[in-house]
């Protein structure tokens, strides 16, 4: 019988690798040397047996230590077993073969006791539509899963510790062998006994009762900048949820809404409204007085403007959200409003102004006549 390789050399890694190098060293040859990918190799299929044999014992902490003692002479007499990829004593990490070939997922081996990042939280905000023209400050309240004050996140009662958990030594995973056509099949699950932490608590904290962390009401200042538009998210860093296992905060995600203006309506960076005037100051022009987010602003109405007549103010409109400095502008639809309430004597001359004979073509228009009726 041909003399066992040394393990490290089998998965192409040195005495001192760390589990994860050992991990992806038998990835890798095991894609290699996969039947699948070897069909009608023999030579692969041999290898494939090494490798499987090579993971099963450096994988495992305790058969390891004994393997870099004593060789493998610690697992002769039946102690640790070989077998091939099709027969008996065969062990493998289900996950990481479903890993390798798509069918399984990253969470299937992950280890649940490392540093996890905390949630996100979403909340929504109203402000009016000045406060999103000119920006402003919030204050906001909500109830938000914090780190435990009394045991500052350890779960522990003070003055005690959690204690490395001595099923999966500290892992959150446990390896359970189940018997299969393929032999004695390994998988890895989450520790039965500490839930994944690789941790027990065996005196926990009466204020989070070993979670730790709890419910705290918080307040918070949201800075509105100039400009944001209804509908946009403000991202607060750092300030969601606490982390488990000494990961980091989550975000909170301010979303906010604007409540619309009954004056002015916003397109983008301009801004919108309806302006009246009156018959006369549409037929002879007058200065009017245009209420603007900045305040009220002089503007000429010019003679003879028409019904639904758009006029721009420019550098009055909604700043830029990233340069202040840039403003879009208003735009002004002029309402012109016919009276609906005549004297005897002011229906007469809109009669004298109106002459259904006149042909289309004189040179005269109604507008002109009416304007030097008025200057009389």
């Amino acid at each position: 019988m041909a003399e066992k390789r040394d393990y490290y050399d089998v998965l192409g890694i040195k005495k001192g690798a760390s589990e994860s190098e050992i991990k992806k060293a038998y990835r890798q040859m095991a894609k290699k040397y996969h039947p699948d990918n070897n069909p009608d190799d023999k030579s692969a299929e041999e290898k494939m047996k090494e490798v499987n044999q090579a993971y099963e014992i450096l994988s495992d902490s305790e058969k390891r230590s004994s393997y870099d003692q004593f060789g493998h002479a610690a697992f002769e007499q039946g102690g640790a077993g070989g077998g091939g990829y099709y027969g008996g004593g065969m062990d493998f990490d289900m996950g990481d073969i479903f890993n390798m070939f798509g069918f399984g997922g990253s969470g299937s081996t992950a280890r649940r006791n490392g540093p996890q990042r905390g949630s996100d939280i979403g909340v929504t905000i109203q402000i009016s539509f000045e406060e999103a023209i000119f920006g402003t400050t919030k204050e906001i309240s909500i109830n938000i899963t914090d780190k435990c004050d009394t045991c500052n996140g350890t779960g522990a009662k003070t003055g005690t510790h959690a204690e490395t958990c001595k099923r999966c030594n500290g892992t959150g995973q446990e390896r359970v062998v189940q018997q299969s056509i393929f032999g004695a099949m390994t998988s890895v699950r989450t520790c039965s006994v500490c839930g994944g932490t690789g941790k027990i608590i065996k005196d926990p904290c009466p204020t989070c009762r070993g979670k730790g962390r709890v419910k705290k009401a918080k307040k918070f200042e949201v800075n509105i900048p100039k400009g944001i538009d209804h509908g946009q998210t403000i991202r607060l860093s750092g300030k969601g949820e606490a982390g488990i296992n000494g990961g980091g905060y989550g975000d909170l995600m301010v979303t906010v809404y604007v409540q619309p203006d009954r004056y002015f309506v916003r397109k983008g960076m301009d801004i919108y409204c309806d302006v009246p005037i009156t018959f006369v100051q549409a037929t002879l022009g007058d200065e009017i007085t245009i209420k603007t987010i900045d305040g009220e602003q002089k503007y000429t109405v010019k003679p003879g403007t028409q019904p639904e007549t758009v006029a721009t103010m420019r550098g009055v409109g909604v700043p830029n959200l990233r340069n202040n400095a840039q403003r879009g502008n208003q735009v002004v639809t002029f309402k012109v409003k016919i009276p609906t309430e005549l004297t005897g004597r002011q229906k007469e001359i809109l009669k004298e102004f109106y002459n259904p004979n006149v042909v289309e073509n004189e040179k005269k228009g109604f507008w002109d006549k009416m304007k030097e009726k008025l200057e009389d």
